[in-house]
């Protein structure tokens, strides 16, 4: 195959790939948690949060809230030093909960913190679509003048009867309206989507790829849904698992490639699965397979299939 649009010769739009040629380097995560909560979680839309929700279940071990910011990142970078021994700058990925639900002056104080650290070059802000206003997203552009500033949303679904369903909180239409807010002061973003959500069916789920196209989006982590561990869907999932299609991994692997082969080219892809350790899982399939096997598994069969991210893109 000769070189894509993404200038590898890989059949998609690597997040590796990109991150070396956008900041010529590999640029490391470290995962935060800043003691930030949910307008899910408080009260100011629900108090139960959304249904497949287990923030445990993601965090690393060294991502305590009652550790300073500066104390996980000085962790963080111990954590991952074995690894990554070539990594010279981080990210800090503000990660638990929604890390734009405060008041400004908060948010400045807990961003400043991360920054003052000689090792972090920049911020990933997880959060969800209705907690940014465009106050915030003007001091974030002004960030973005000296560090690397991306804003990473919660997506999850493109439907409204699926976001309602898992207790969301928000419309498919303040998803687009907060990415083009983020466009408008140019900032960076990133999208989350989860794949088996219930009521879904795969045809919906394909007809994603179109809509989540359509938007100004510059990378997107897919997930599998997993039944995780006192969460309200592990309920449901005991009361009726007829209501849940959860992917085998070869269901899911031909899923996936169908999906890139719809998806826009200038997407990057950050993440096809998440992984959670099996403790929290109330399931235990896919436990065996690890995020580097998959991936290359995904990559061999595109590769045999000689297919790639866009091959039906219309746009």
């Amino acid at each position: 195959m000769n070189n894509f649009s993404w200038q590898t010769q890989r059949p998609f739009n690597a997040y590796s790939s990109y991150m070396k040629k956008e900041y010529g380097a590999r640029i490391q995560k470290l995962s935060i948690d800043a003691g930030f909560t949910c307008p899910n979680r408080d009260g100011s839309i629900s108090y139960n949060g959304c249904t497949f929700c287990s923030n445990e279940a993601f965090n690393p071990s060294y991502c305590r809230e009652y550790a300073s910011i500066t104390e996980q990142i000085n962790e963080g970078i111990k954590f991952h030093q074995w690894r990554y021994k070539k990594v010279k700058q981080y990210f800090a990925y503000f990660q638990a909960y929604s890390n734009t639900y405060a008041p400004l002056e908060i948010l400045q104080q807990r961003y400043s913190e991360a920054l003052r650290h000689e090792k972090i070059c920049g911020l990933v802000l997880g959060t969800r679509p209705d907690c940014i206003d465009e106050e915030k997203i003007k001091y974030l552009h002004s960030l973005n003048k000296e560090y690397h500033i991306i804003v990473e949303f919660g997506i999850e679904s493109c439907y409204d009867k699926t976001l309602q369903k898992i207790n969301r909180g928000h419309t498919f239409l303040q998803t687009k309206e907060a990415l083009l807010l983020c466009k408008k002061y140019d900032l960076k973003t990133g999208g989350h989507l989860i794949f088996g959500l219930p009521g879904e069916t795969m045809e919906e789920m394909l007809k994603e790829a179109e809509i989540i196209s359509s938007l100004p989006l510059d990378s997107i982590k897919f997930h599998q849904l997993q039944i995780l561990k006192n969460t309200t869907m592990e309920k449901e999932y005991k009361q009726n698992s007829s209501l849940f299609h959860l992917f085998t991994f070869e269901e899911y692997k031909d899923f996936i490639i169908s999906f890139l082969e719809r998806l826009s080219p200038k997407i990057v892809i950050e993440r096809f699965v998440s992984e959670v350790p099996s403790r929290y899982n109330v399931l235990s399939a896919w436990s065996s397979l690890r995020n580097e096997s998959i991936v290359e598994q995904i990559e061999t069969e595109m590769i045999k299939r000689n297919t790639y991210q866009g091959k039906y893109y219309k746009g």
